[in-house]
């Protein structure tokens, strides 16, 4: 079985990510225990505040997970590529359940035995600690089981930030189009949540007023060693060397196998690499590098310099004009990898054979009937669907389809659309026996495979620079779109790939 194979050959790096899965869950909830227990306490004894905090709560688990990753990304002290952020946002999410959970287990607390209390002289502080709370525990404890199991799920979608987790397989088997990678993330993180879930329902009901007292002990030395178990994670696993050379990238095959590229050849030279690969799109990645969260990550001079930099040059200047706007912001461009991985507009081959479209200006014969379909960043981009039918005066009937990159291709063989702008080294193309039409009119500016990388890391370890000189002109487009087959047709590890390529040309000797 696939699966158990690719399980048993990535068995490190599978414990890995499930300890930073459990790390980002562990530590966010009990943060959100910290804060949704005293809220709950404050919203029972003080009921119109208790309405507005159960309505903020509320609003938080409105929001969808990656809309809050990224409505959170570029604010101070949480945001950024990397843990703070997904911890900050499975604590929103987790803060909901904790605070109905303490607002309902303290309301059930029967009056009378309240009024004993009272009766008994105890102060409001000694009537909380000693008789609500106790009976109120096990609702809590309720309230958290709900709170990490969604924490659990939702941790899934931090890989997409750089923090890691189990998430990172799902994103990568998404980006390949591969069912076992996705399932190889997907089936450990729904062990891990219905293992939490049967812990946390023995603790709630061992708490429960008719248990006895020494199962009610085992229920707290369990609970205890929980959160003993991910403080010590904690202490390890946020652990990082301050020298190591972070290396980003974005979250399709190409960008990933050029990541394992560089992060191997530092590797090669005895750097330290932390890799943050699979991250969203152009602009997070840019962020990353900008603010320091990255050190290095592949792009494309066309697509950083009309998509970050909102410029348009000469075809012959991008490449120095693309050097010249990076080093405004503290930012090197490194000697181009070797090839041009321009946009292709792709049809069917058979659909342009039979109705002899031959480049994009042909597609006039069929904007009326045809249904184009685009990765996200491409509908929004200057050098995206906008400025394309603009330049070639094209009036399409129907709506562009947004849909995921490493969807377009199937979706295009499939009929599901009828025209998709696709990447020109994409191992795809062949494979699903698509045509790629002539950009006739040079709309599209050259895009050359650059290592941009923070000149302030360039600074302080000259041997990055040399490494990573190392890969300038190395890479031809044929060689790059037979690494993008071995990873989306043949199903090789995207590190398996980069370590045989570099071995071939002999790149910074054997690791």
């Amino acid at each position: 079985m696939r699966l158990l194979t690719f399980w048993s050959t990535h068995a490190n790096e599978l414990l890995a990510l499930l300890e930073r899965h459990l790390l980002l869950v562990g530590i966010s909830t009990i943060v959100a225990i910290a804060i949704g227990v005293p809220a709950g306490i404050a919203a029972v004894r003080r009921p119109r505040a208790g309405r507005a905090i159960l309505a903020v709560t509320n609003a938080a688990q409105t929001i969808p997970s990656l809309a809050l990753l990224g409505f959170l990304l570029p604010l101070p002290f949480v945001g950024g590529i990397g843990s703070r952020v997904a911890i900050a946002a499975l604590i929103l999410y987790a803060l909901l359940p904790i605070v109905r959970g303490t607002v309902a287990g303290l309301s059930s607390v029967d009056t009378g035995v309240t009024a004993a209390g009272v009766a008994m002289g105890m102060t409001p502080r000694q009537l909380l600690w000693m008789v609500q709370l106790p009976l109120a525990l096990p609702s809590i404890v309720s309230g958290i089981r709900v709170a990490t199991v969604i924490g659990v799920g939702t941790a899934t979608v931090a890989a997409a930030v750089g923090a890691g987790g189990l998430g990172e397989y799902i994103f990568r088997g998404l980006s390949m189009v591969d069912s076992t990678v996705i399932l190889a993330g997907a089936i450990p993180a729904a062990v891990l949540a219905l293992s939490a879930d049967a812990l946390l329902t023995y603790i709630e009901r061992a708490l429960r007023p008719a248990r006895s007292a020494q199962t009610s002990r085992r229920a707290v030395v369990v609970s205890v060693a929980a959160v003993a178990a991910v403080i010590v994670l904690a202490i390890t696993g946020l652990r990082s060397n301050a020298n190591a050379i972070v290396v980003g990238s974005k979250n399709f095959t190409e960008q990933v196998i050029l990541g394992e590229l560089i992060a191997q050849t530092l590797e090669r030279q005895h750097i330290e690499v932390v890799r943050k690969l699979n991250l969203g799109g152009t602009f997070i990645c840019d962020r990353a590098l900008r603010s320091g969260d990255i050190d290095v990550y592949p792009e494309y001079t066309g697509t950083a310099l009309t998509a970050i930099f909102h410029a348009t040059v000469p075809r012959e200047r991008v490449l120095d004009a693309t050097r010249a706007r990076y080093a405004d912001v503290g930012v090197t461009v490194l000697p181009p990898l070797g090839f041009n991985n321009t946009f292709a507009i792709l049809v069917r081959k058979a659909d342009a054979v039979r109705l002899g479209l031959k480049t994009i200006g042909d597609l006039k014969r069929v904007e009326g009937q045809w249904q184009p379909g685009f990765g996200f960043e491409f509908i929004e981009r200057q050098d995206g669907y906008p400025g394309l039918v603009s330049a070639y005066g094209l009036g399409f009937t129907k709506t562009p389809r947004a849909m995921d990159l490493s969807l377009m291709y199937r979706a295009l063989a499939n009929g599901d659309v009828d025209m998709v702008a696709g990447d020109a080294t994409s191992a795809m193309i062949p494979a699903f026996d698509l045509a790629v039409l002539e950009d006739d009119r040079h709309y599209f500016p050259p895009y050359d495979a650059v290592a941009v990388a923070r000149t302030a890391t360039l600074l302080r370890t000259p041997a990055v620079r040399q490494a990573l000189e190392s890969l300038s002109g190395k890479i031809s487009a044929a060689e790059m779109q037979e690494m993008n087959h071995a990873v989306d047709v043949d199903h090789r590890d995207a590190r398996d790939v980069a370590r045989a390529f570099l071995d071939r040309k002999g790149v910074g000797g054997h690791s």
